[in-house]
């Protein structure tokens, strides 16, 4: 789970991003995404909640979305430029858990 604090006045265009262009070529390289979106309790909040089948496959799985092209030519200075702070909670991820997020 992701939780970001973007800078003010850049959520829409970050959720036009996710919604076009992140979270789709998360999903080719096989990352599965659970929820993304604006968060309801603060303007310059956003969530991403991913699931792995392990803690290895997460971190391959970044490693292959951060160092591909396709990150490093389309996403990584305009993303990275609209984050003020982020902070990821790996927790395990029951299908009751997973239930309870879809």
């Amino acid at each position: 789970m992701r939780l970001f604090k973007l800078h003010p006045g850049v959520r829409a265009e970050f959720h036009r991003i996710s919604d076009e262009g992140t979270i789709p070529m998360m999903r080719r390289i096989g990352i599965n995404v659970l929820a993304y979106g604006p968060t309801l309790n603060d303007d310059d909040g956003y969530l991403l909640v991913r699931a792995f089948a392990s803690e290895d496959e997460r971190v391959r799985l970044s490693r292959e979305l951060y160092a591909s092209p396709e990150w490093e030519r389309d996403y990584d200075v305009p993303v990275m430029a609209m984050i003020d702070a982020y902070h990821t909670a790996v927790i395990p991820a029951t299908e009751s858990v997973i239930a309870r997020l879809v």
